[in-house]
C-alpha cells in the first residue's frame, strides 16, 4: 500500500511538473527557473575567479598556467555540456509530450556515456601529459606549474564530467533549484579549499588543481543524490540504452554545445599562443580578460538556462506562441542587462585588472584594453546566446550548431591568426569584438528564419484543441 501511495504521489508530481511548465505565465516562469541557474552560473565563475585570484599570489607565470589548463577544462566541461545539453534536450521535449519511459533512457545513457568518456580523456591525458601542456599553449616559464595543475584536473575528469550532465539533466527537468544546491556547495567548498591548499599546505598551483576536484566530486555527490528526489529521473544502469537512436538525439541536441565549449578551448589555446610572442604578461592579462568575461557572461547564460527548459516543454507540447514569447522576453532583458554590465566595467576595467595582478602594470594596461573593446560589443551577446538556445533546445541541431561554432571558431580563431600578426597587441586585443560582431550577423541571417517557422506552426496550433491536463 505505501509503495502505492509513493507511485501515485511521484505520477501526480510528473503531472503537476507538466502543468505547471506547460500553463504558468511565460515571464513568471523563466524567471522562477532562472534565478538558481543565474546564481549557480555566477557563483561557479566566482571560484574560477578565485583560482586565478589565489594564484596570481605566486606569480605571473603561475596566473598564465591556469589560463593554460583552462582551455583543458574547456575540453572536460565541452563533454559533459554535449551529454548534457543533448540528452536534456531531449528529455525536456520527452516530458512535454509526457513520454516518461524515454525521458528514463535518455537520463541514464547521458550520465554513463559521459562518465566513460571522461575516463578516456584522463587516461590518455595523462599519459601524454607533457605534449599536452605544451598544444593548449605553455611556454618554458609557465610549463612546470601547468603541468602539476593539469595532472591533477585530468584525475578528476571522469566525474567532473558527469556532474555537467547531471546538473543540465536536472535545469531540463525543471529542478533548477536541485542543481543550484549542488553546484554552489562545490563552488564554495573550492573556494574555501584553495587558500588552504596553495598557501597553507604549500602545494601551489598544484593545490589549487586539488580544490578544484575535491570541491567537483561533493557536487557531483550532492546531483547524483538530488537526482533520485521525488519528481525527478532517477539514474539507473537497467535504463542505460547505448542505442543509436539515442545517440543521435544526444549529438543533435549536443553537438552545439560541443562546438561552443570544443571551440573555446582550441580558440583558448590559440589565443595563448597568439599572446605569447608578447610575453608571459600577455597571457596573464588575457587570461584575467577571460575569466572576467566568463563571470559577466555566466549571469546571461543562467537566465538563458531558465528559458531552455521553458522552450523544450512547450515546444513538445506543441506550445509554439510560449516558446516565441519566452524567447523574445530573454532577449530584451538580456539586452537592457548587458548595457548596463558594459558602460559599468568600461568604466572600471583598470580597477578590476588590479584586483587580480596590482603590481604587474603591463598585466594591467594590456588586460585593461582588452576588456574595454570587448564591452563595445557585449550586448549583442544577448541576441547571440538566447539564439543559440532556442535552435538547439528545439532539436535545430545543424543550424545551432552553425552558430555555437561562429563566435570561437569561424571568426575568433582565424582572427588570431591575423589581428596580432597584423596590428600587435593591439590586434589581439581585438579578436573577441570582432569575432562577436560577425556571429552577431549570423545568428540574425539564421535564427530570423527559423522564428518565422515557429510563428507560422504556432498559427496552425491555435487552429487545433490542446491537450491540457
Amino acid at each position: 500500500m505505501m509503495g502505492m501511495c509513493k507511485r501515485v504521489k511521484r505520477e501526480e508530481t510528473t503531472q503537476e511538473r507538466f502543468n505547471r511548465m506547460t500553463q504558468t505565465p511565460v515571464k513568471k516562469l523563466v524567471c522562477t527557473l532562472a534565478v538558481p541557474t543565474i546564481i549557480s552560473m555566477l557563483v561557479t565563475s566566482f571560484y574560477n575567479m578565485a583560482d586565478t585570484f589565489f594564484v596570481g599570489r605566486i606569480g605571473t607565470s603561475a596566473t598564465g598556467a591556469v589560463g593554460v589548463v583552462f582551455s583543458l577544462m574547456a575540453v572536460i566541461q565541452a563533454i559533459g555540456f554535449t551529454f548534457g545539453h543533448g540528452s536534456g534536450n531531449y528529455v525536456s521535449r520527452a516530458l512535454g509530450r509526457q513520454d516518461m519511459e524515454n525521458a528514463s533512457r535518455m537520463v541514464s545513457t547521458g550520465f554513463f556515456s559521459a562518465l566513460f568518456f571522461g575516463a578516456g580523456v584522463s587516461v590518455l591525458g595523462l599519459i601524454f601529459l607533457d605534449p599536452l601542456v605544451r598544444i593548449l599553449g605553455a611556454t618554458p616559464t609557465i610549463l612546470p606549474y601547468a603541468r602539476g595543475y593539469a595532472a591533477y584536473i585530468l584525475l578528476g575528469a571522469p566525474y567532473m564530467t558527469a556532474t555537467f550532465v547531471l546538473n543540465n539533466q536536472l535545469r531540463f527537468q525543471g529542478s533548477a533549484m536541485y542543481a543550484m544546491v549542488g553546484v554552489i556547495s562545490g563552488a564554495v567548498l573550492n573556494i574555501a579549499l584553495d587558500p588552504l591548499f596553495i598557501f597553507t599546505f604549500r602545494l601551489g598551483v598544484s593545490g589549487a588543481a586539488i580544490a578544484t576536484i575535491i570541491s567537483q566530486f561533493i557536487s557531483f555527490c550532492i546531483l547524483l543524490y538530488a537526482s533520485s528526489r521525488r519528481g525527478n529521473i532517477r539514474i539507473r544502469w537497467r535504463d542505460f540504452t547505448p542505442k543509436w537512436a539515442f545517440y543521435r538525439e544526444i549529438l543533435r541536441g549536443g553537438l552545439p554545445s560541443f562546438w561552443r565549449q570544443g571551440l573555446a578551448s582550441v580558440a583558448t589555446m590559440c589565443l595563448n599562443l597568439a599572446a605569447g610572442p608578447f610575453g608571459d604578461a600577455a597571457i596573464a592579462a588575457m587570461s584575467i580578460v577571460s575569466r572576467v568575461g566568463m563571470f559577466a557572461g555566466s549571469a546571461l547564460i543562467g537566465f538563458g538556462q531558465g528559458f531552455q527548459p521553458v522552450c523544450g516543454f512547450n515546444f513538445g507540447a506543441k506550445r509554439y506562441d510560449r516558446v516565441l514569447e519566452s524567447f523574445w522576453f530573454c532577449v530584451k532583458v538580456s539586452a537592457v542587462f548587458l548595457m548596463t554590465l558594459a558602460v559599468v566595467s568600461f568604466i572600471g576595467a583598470p580597477q578590476i585588472m588590479r584586483v587580480f595582478r596590482k603590481e604587474d602594470l603591463d598585466v594591467i594596461e594590456i588586460g585593461t584594453w582588452a576588456m574595454r573593446f570587448q564591452c563595445l560589443t557585449l550586448p549583442l551577446s544577448a541576441w547571440i546566446v538566447m539564439s543559440n538556445m532556442l535552435t538547439q533546445t528545439i532539436g535545430y541541431g545543424f543550424r545551432a550548431s552553425f552558430v555555437a561554432a561562429g563566435r570561437q571558431g569561424l571568426f575568433l580563431i582565424p582572427a588570431l591568426f591575423v589581428l596580432p600578426v597584423r596590428f600587435g597587441i593591439r590586434g589581439l586585443q581585438w579578436c573577441q569584438p570582432v569575432a562577436d560582431a560577425l556571429t552577431f550577423v549570423l545568428g540574425a541571417v539564421i535564427v530570423l528564419g527559423i522564428l518565422k517557422e515557429l510563428k507560422g506552426k504556432a498559427a496552425e496550433a491555435d487552429k487545433e484543441p490542446r491537450n491540457v491536463a
